[in-house]
Formats: C-alpha cells, sequence, structure tokens
C-alpha cells in the first residue's frame, strides 16, 4: 500500500514533481549507488518518520523526493550481523554472524549458553564491492566496518577501492583514528575533528574523485551510537526544546542526528553540484533498532509505539528508517508499507546494474521493481526471519522470529515460549495471539524451525552438555 505524502518540504534538492519514473532501467546500465547507513538510528528519530523534537531537513527532503519505508527491517537487532547482511544479501543466520563484534554477553541466571558463532565476515564471502567492482564500478567505503579486524577481511581487500575505516576509539566523536585504505596509513584525530564531519569529507572527497565515472559508495555513519557527544555549536536550542515540551527526549542525541542529517545533506549537496542526481540511486537506512535503555549514559531514544529496542527480535529491534531517492527514476513523496530486509539490497543492486549471476545461496530477492513502480509488488507470500540466539547488551535473550504477511512469530529460545503477534493491528506487539490462533501459530513455527534447518542455523546451548 503507498500513499501521498501531504508534506510540503523546501530543500535544495526540490525538482518538479513527476508522477511516474522515466522508463525503466536498461539492463546493463550502470547508476551510481549511494548506500548511507546510520548506525543505532531507531524507526521514528526523523521528522518524516513522525519526531516532533530533533531537525532532519536533509533525510526529510530525500524522503520527499523519493519514497519513505514504513516496514523496512534489519536483518538482525545488532550492528555487525546487519552489516553483513547488506554486504552479502545473507541471513546472519547463513553466515554464523550472529553477534555484534565482540559481543559475548552471559547470563549466570539463564538454563543456556549464546551459540558459537564467528566474529568475523569470511574472506571467501563475496560481497557487494566485489559484485560491482567486477562490473566496472568504482566502489568506496566510509565508516563503521565492524566485520572483523583482520587484514585480510578489512575493507580494502573485500572489494573497495577506497577505504576509509574508523579505527581506534570508534565510540568517540573525537580523539578517534581512521585508517586510510590499509592499516599502514593512519589519520588520528587529536579532539578537533568530530568524526561524523570527517566521514562526511571523506564521502564528498570519493564522489569528486569518482564522478566521472560509475561509483558505488558505503557511507557507514557511527551515529547516533552511543557515547553520545555532540557538537557544542547544535546543542543549546535542544535543551530549550526539552523545556518547552511534555515528552521528554535525550537533547545530545538530538544534536547527535542534527550533524548526522547535515552530513548527509552535504552529499546529497555534492552529488547535485556535480549533476549527478538523475544518475544516482541513493539509499538511507539504519543497521537495527535504536537504543532505548540507559548503555554508556542516559536513554538515547524511545521507539514507542514498537515493543523494546535494540538488541531485541521485536519491531523496535528490527524495525528501520529506510529512504529510497533517485531523480526522474523513482517517484516522489510515496510512503510505502512494502516489506523487505537488508537481505534485499544486494540482489537489487545486482539487478540494477545487470549482474545477473548472484553468490551462491543469496536469501535476498531484488526489489527494483518496487522502488521503480510503487505499489507493484506485494510478495504477501513471503516470510522473513531473525535469529539471535545471544544475550545482548540491551537486556535482549535468545531469540527467533518471523513475519508472513500480517503476523509474525516470536520464538524465545530459552523456554521455547511462542508468541504471535498481528501487526496490521497491534503493531506494538502487545497482544499475544498464539493461543487463540493455534493454526497461524503452528504454520509460522514449521516455517521458522525449517528456516533454521536450511541455514543450518547455530542454536544456543543447553549448560551441562
Amino acid at each position: 500500500m503507498i500513499k501521498r505524502e501531504s508534506i510540503l518540504l523546501i530543500s535544495f534538492m526540490a525538482a518538479p514533481a513527476i508522477s511516474h519514473a522515466e522508463g525503466p532501467v536498461n539492463a546493463g546500465e550502470r547508476p551510481n549507488i549511494v548506500f548511507i547507513l546510520a548506525d543505532d538510528l531507531g524507526w521514528k528519530d526523523l521528522v518524516c518518520y513522525g519526531n516532533k523534537h530533533y531537525e532532519t531537513p536533509s533525510l526529510d527532503a530525500l524522503a520527499q523526493n523519493g519514497i519513505r519505508f514504513t516496514q523496512a527491517y534489519a536483518a538482525c537487532p545488532v550492528s555487525s550481523p546487519t552489516r553483513a547482511s547488506i554486504m552479502t544479501g545473507k541471513y546472519p543466520a547463513r553466515l554464523k554472524l550472529t553477534n555484534f563484534i565482540a559481543g559475548n554477553r552471559t547470563d549466570d541466571s539463564s538454563p543456556v549458553l549464546p551459540a558459537e558463532w564467528k566474529p568475523y565476515l569470511e574472506a571467501k564471502e563475496k560481497t557487494i564491492a566485489e559484485l560491482l567492482k567486477n562490473q566496472g564500478y568504482t566502489t568506496g567505503m566510509v565508516g563503521k566496518w565492524h566485520l572483523g579486524g583482520e587484514d585480510s577481511i578489512a575493507p580494502w581487500n573485500q572489494g573497495f577501492d577506497y577505504s576509509r575505516m574508523i579505527g581506534k576509539n570508534g565510540l568517540d566523536y573525537y580523539n578517534y583514528s581512521i585508517f586510510i585504505d590499509s592499516y599502514k596509513n593512519e589519520f588520528i584525530d587529536k579532539g578537533t575533528e568530530y568524526l561524523t564531519d570527517k566521514l562526511t569529507e571523506y564521502g564528498v572527497e570519493f564522489i569528486e574523485k569518482n564522478k566521472k565515472k560509475p561509483f558505488f559508495l558505503y557511507l557507514a555513519y557511527s551515529a547516533p551510537h552511543v557515547g553520545i557527544v555532540p557538537r557544542s555549536d547544535k546543542l543549546m536550542k535542544y535543551f530549550f526544546k526539552y523545556g518547552q515540551s511534555e515528552e521528554k527526549f535525550n537533547p545530545n542525541y538530538a544534536a547527535v542526528i542534527e550533524s548526522l542529517d547535515e552530513g548527509v545533506g552535504k552529499v546529497l549537496e555534492k552529488l547535485k553540484k556535480e549533476g549527478l542526481l538523475a544518475n544516482t540511486l541513493i539509499i538511507f537506512t539504519s543497521d537495527n533498532g535504536g537504543l532505548g535503555l540507559d548503555e554508556l549514559g542516559p536513554v538515547p531514544t524511545s521507539m514507542l509505539p514498537l515493543k523494546k529496542w535494540k538488541g531485541h527480535v521485536y519491531e523496535g529491534g528490527i524495525r528501520v528508517p529506510a529512504i529510497v531517492s533517485w531523480e526522474g527514476r523513482i517517484k516522489q513523496g510515496i510512503t510505502s508499507e512494502f516489506i523487505f530486509s537488508t537481505i534485499d539490497y544486494l540482489p537489487t543492486f545486482c539487478e540494477l546494474t545487470g549482474i545477473k549471476q548472484l553468490p551462491e545461496n543469496v536469501d535476498g530477492v531484488s526489489i527494483l521493481k518496487e522502488f521503480l513502480e510503487p505499489g507493484s509488488e506485494t510478495m504477501a507470500d513471503r516470510p522473513l526471519f531473525w535469529h539471535y540466539p545471544h544475550f545482548s547488551n540491551q537486556l535482549g535473550r535468545p531469540a527467533g522470529a518471523v513475519r508472513l504477511g500480517q503476523y509474525k512469530l516470536v520464538e524465545l529460545y530459552e523456554s521455547n515460549k511462542l508468541e504471535l503477534y498481528d501487526l496490521e493491528i497491534d503493531i506494538s506487539e502487545s497482544t499475544d495471539l498464539s493461543e487463540k490462533m493455534p493454526g497461524k501459530t503452528d504454520e509460522l513455527y514449521r516455517l521458522l524451525k525449517d528456516w533454521r534447518m536450511r541455514v543450518d542455523a547455530n542454536m544456543p546451548v543447553l549448560k551441562g552438555k
């Protein structure tokens, strides 16, 4: 289902409204792709998603110039697995990369230990950068990699021609380092260059260097991940807003998001200046839900009306903002309820660029047609799966989930308890229907178990075994 937005936005990207895309993409055509990934950005952390406190004019304008998806999903409720799904088009369970790198929390009170897993993306996996590079693209990676630290699996050895990877002190917005194309060349900040601004600078530099040939830019911001360290010049107005609002929010978090939005705006300005918007597919999304509890400081954000937050397989942990824009090719001002996952980006980019042979065992499907002709696809009979057999730092517990159409099943691995929700009428997952609808519960549970068997999912281990 799609609907026209009534919001009127004035922006640097403003263009005459178009009622339809200017024809299909031809096989072998090589448009640029700019994929921008936020870190821990919640589903409603942008003004265009209903936030009343923050200021996100660049991303709101991007949504007005394209499609704003309301039922887009991350493949996992934590960072590294979702990033791996974007790179490979595969479910994290298939990759055995099911937790964030360095994730090792256990719970003495639990009957299970977390599943064994691989804290890295294996070098044998074919990434979207490698595929596009073979297709004649120049490939750039800027920001948070978070898929393993060995040189053989760093971005410069995973298909990226241009790499600016966050190194030391990655949770700080100052006093960090950036590895430039190798571990031998390192930029070290001395507390003067705000990390979000530095990543934007690299993204703009990559576009400048490669504007005359097809390129793929993967710009993975670290914002708004904790610690929440804002630029001081953006903070005071949110303190004033805080005192005027009945609904409380985190002013530091708001300022961090404004810097993120400003960075996206500068990237879009560069594309416009170079006349590249008509030949560039732009995607903005997040790696998982926002953080809804104290972790390295006060609570950053709220997922309400969604249940829970980052680290949980409930909607607050996996439903994410997703905006897609392509001047002259994608309709403007569309809100879409189309359901898809981060596993779908790789096959979509492959279809877009004429790559016909996908790597083995890709789980995603191309959704290019839905981008170009919103409302043309439903995929109502296609299930999506989640598998998190760990204890998250955000108090999430080992669990799995499957969504098919309007229904979602959650399995709690410690107790084997099943929960069934109708997301069409209960977005908050507040009413468990498993006992009232045993047939639907059994149907989805069979799907989840069969899928885990097909991908050889790593399961928690009973203690003492």
